[in-house]
């Protein structure tokens, strides 16, 4: 898991081998301090040297001084291959959303994709910033310290063989209870953000119906139970600290009373036994520092395997399949096609769909709801695969071409519509970034936009806020038409996306369409039959099933769907 996180290091890594190399010499350097205090008891204090003392203090000064200038390197240099490690995770796990297809996306809530954005990635890049010193320096000064105290009284230095194995059995089973819960932790965390996010995003809807105490009391759950989790999490890793000092404390009291008995018998000098405990207490601050580097990695780790999930989630619709052709015409053809959002689901959405589109044809597709009209679209610009059977388009099955040409040459009005943050003609240029003004005017006449563009207060430079809030349903619906049209594409798709528009302006639309776009092939989900009534063709389906295809006038006299969705608008218009 490491490995594999610390791969994306990239131009980072340079960064992170300079903190260890200044972290290291720092160490050394604040261990030469107890060897040099040790000459000036033994040697300068105990003869009365003066000039020994201030040569041995002057040497000290330089060790410190070069020690604190190593210190501020490593934690430059610390925080700068965290926070590029912490770019580099995120910039990998938003390509890899952006290359996700719908099924990839299903996967995984939405709330959780931007925990493992943020708080996750936040985790990782911060054991690095502010665990990378305490990692080294550690086991470091554990080892070089160790060894000097061995070399000063190899039998005082007995005390630590008992110390060691207690604090490692201490810290085992902490780490054991803790990291478990720091994964929950994250899940609860995602759940905090689903809630946040539903409500803001239908903050409307719960003001009008009056569910502001409801959504509160949502809130409050999720806020309960990551606040419980995270208290339980924290209280067991708090005990790293009380565990830490009672061996410590225990280790040094030791020492004393058998450093004490050393100099009593004479086997050892108060200097030997001052400089000692310097390199015991060096020891047990580096033990310290490495059980809380095992409890922030322990906290990394799991944050660090969801990232990895996001990363190595295998996309499945890719270009492995791709030749070099390109959509000419807009022909498409169903082949026996099923499909099923999930392999393991006992039944298909779409059971052998076979339907042939021609070129520049008009195709209304109808249905109730539920009927699985959107999913049979999606699969034409492969936003999903089929499960069996073949999509084609003039002849060549959708999965040989290559993705971008693929949904470039398809543009897709879905039924939920969404504006970006950004001016009204930035919206558009979504549709072609290279737009000119004369075909931005052009397809918002025939999307029927221009006749409330020029009421804005800014024309096309008006500001459209987040998600268009500045609009209305229908504005919106006619903007992302005009934004579909700009792309100037084979097959148009328009998923119940005039369902908001009045009925004059969606026949206006229609027929500009019908007569500036006359090669266009263009298919229309609805759920009017008004507006799919003269279509060239109608496609009815039912249950996930072709129920009929036909014209309006050959559905009325043989399609009892199709004649029951009629007779049933016929009433509510009669009402």
């Amino acid at each position: 898991m490491l490995k594999r996180i610390f791969s994306f290091f990239h131009q980072y890594k340079k960064y992170a081998v300079l903190a260890v190399i200044c972290i290291v010499a720092e160490s050394v350097f604040e261990l030469i301090i107890p060897l040099i205090m040790a000459d000036i008891v033994d040697e300068g204090v105990a003869n009365g040297d003066r000039a020994l003392i201030f040569m041995k203090g002057g040497q000290m000064l330089i060790c410190a001084a070069l020690a604190l200038a190593l210190g501020i390197g490593s934690a430059r240099f610390s925080a700068l291959a965290g926070q590029g490690l912490g770019a580099e995770l995120r910039k990998e796990e938003y390509r890899r959303l952006q290359a996700y297809s719908f099924s990839n996306i299903d996967r995984f809530r939405v709330s959780s994709l931007v925990t493992r954005l943020t708080s996750d990635v936040t985790n990782v890049q911060n054991s690095i910033s502010t665990g990378m010193r305490p990692a080294v320096r550690g086991p470091v000064m554990l080892v070089i310290a160790t060894g000097v105290a061995f070399s000063i009284n190899a039998q005082l230095a007995i005390v630590f063989l008992v110390a060691l194995p207690l604090l490692a059995f201490l810290l085992f089973q902490i780490i054991c209870h803790v990291r478990p819960l720091y994964s929950k932790m994250q899940s609860a965390i995602d759940m905090v953000n689903r809630i946040i996010q539903e409500n803001l995003t239908a903050v409307r809807v719960v003001k009008a119906c009056v569910r502001g105490e409801y959504e509160k009391e949502k809130f409050n759950q999720v806020n309960e139970n990551l606040m419980s989790i995270s208290r339980k999490s924290f209280r067991l890793s708090a005990l790293n600290m009380p565990a830490m000092q009672l061996v410590m404390y225990g280790t040094i009291l030791a020492i004393l009373w058998f450093g004490g008995r050393l100099i009593n018998s004479g086997g050892m000098q108060v200097g030997e036994l001052t400089g000692f405990l310097s390199y015991v207490l060096q020891i047990l601050n580096s033990l310290m520092m490495i059980s809380n580097v095992f409890m922030m990695l322990t906290r990394s780790l799991a944050s660090a395997s969801r990232i990895v999930e996001v990363i190595d989630e295998k996309i499945d619709i890719t270009d492995e399949n791709a030749r070099n052709i390109s959509v000419q015409r807009g022909e498409i053809d169903f082949s026996h096609v099923y499909f099923k959002y999930k392999k393991e689901a006992a039944e298909y959405v779409l059971s052998d769909i076979n339907l042939h589109i021609n070129a520049g044809e008009t195709v209304g597709i109808i249905g109730q709801t539920g009927s699985a009209k959107s999913t049979l679209v999606q699969l034409i610009p492969r936003l999903y695969e089929a499960t069996k059977g073949a999509v084609s388009i003039d002849g060549h099955p959708v999965r040989e071409y290559p993705l971008e040409h693929l949904r470039d040459a398809i543009a897709m009005v879905l039924q939920k519509n969404t504006l970006f943050s950004g001016t009204l003609v930035e919206n558009l240029r979504w549709g072609k970034e290279d737009a000119t003004m004369d075909e931005i005017r052009e397809a918002c006449q025939i999307a029927c936009a221009d006749e409330f563009i020029d009421r804005l207060d800014h024309g096309y430079e008006t500001e459209m806020g987040q998600g268009g809030v500045n609009v209305s349903g229908g504005q919106k619906q006619r903007l992302c038409i005009a934004r579909a049209l700009l792309k100037k594409p084979k097959v148009l798709i328009l998923d119940d996306s005039t369902s908001a528009v009045d009925t004059a302006t969606e026949a206006k639309i229609r027929r500009q369409l019908a007569q500036k776009l006359p090669d266009m092939t263009k298919i229309i989900i609805a759920q009017r039959i008004s507006s799919v009534r003269h279509a060239d063709k109608i496609v009815v389906l039912d249950d996930g099933r072709i129920n009929g295809i036909g014209t309006h006038e050959e559905l009325m006299a043989g399609n009892e769907i199709y004649q029951e969705i009629y007779e049933s608008q016929k009433e509510g218009a009669d009402l």
